[in-house]
This record gives C-alpha cells, structure tokens and sequence, in this order.
C-alpha cells in the first residue's frame, strides 16, 4: 500500500500536474509529472507524490478499483526511484483493466525512465 505522505490528495495538485507536467503515454497508461517550484517545495513532503486517475471508461467499480490497487502497489516500490521533489499523476486507459500487474509495471518504469525520472535512466535526477 502507498503510505499517506506519497499520495497526492488535492484538485490543486492534480490540476497543476497535469496542466504544467511533462506528459507520456504507453497502451495502457498515460503519465503526467511535475517537479515542485522553490516555493512548493518549502512545505515539505517527504518524497514523491503519486496521484491516480481510474474514470468509467476503465470499467465497472470493482474492476476500477483494482486496477487503483495495482497502481498503489506498484508506486510504493518506486518512492526510493523517484526524485523527492516530483508530483506523478497516472491516468489509467481501459485497457489497464485486463493487463497484467508486470505489464503495467513495465510500462510505468518505462515512461519514468524517458521522463528521466528513474535513479539510473539517463540523467541523474
């Protein structure tokens, strides 16, 4: 499960996330990220911030509902990887809801990798 302080809660957040952050997509996901400004970053945090996005499109409530889970699983093993200073907002597709756990991993890892977000993926962060 993803800890409270890596979780992104408010409209704020999310809307500055995906209105000023870096954006990539794959098949079954699209990421947007930001890195806080001098000032966001004075109230700190403690890491990076995840936030999800799961609509109707995805499926019926349960099937959203574990398609959430599988993200939140799949964030808390990236909180070491992603700079501190970082909002990320994943937007699942509908196909999310019949992939598999390592399949939405790879691509998850494989946006934040282009997005030089990822410890070890090109530049260092």
């Amino acid at each position: 499960m993803l800890p409270e302080p890596y979780r992104l809660r408010r409209r704020v957040d999310f809307s500055a996330t995906v209105r000023r952050g870096r954006r990539m997509g794959r098949r079954d996901l699209v990421v947007h990220a930001l890195e806080r400004g001098q000032a966001e970053s004075l109230v700190s945090h403690g890491g990076p911030r995840f936030g999800l996005v799961v609509s109707k499109a995805v499926g019926p409530a349960v099937i959203r509902h574990r398609v959430a889970r599988r993200f939140r699983h799949i964030c808390a093993g990236l909180v070491d990887t992603v700079p501190v200073d970082t909002d990320v907002v994943i937007r699942a597709l509908p196909g999310s809801a019949t992939a598999s756990s390592q399949e939405l991993d790879k691509q998850l890892r494989s946006v934040l990798e282009k997005l030089n977000l990822l410890a070890g993926a090109g530049t260092p962060a």
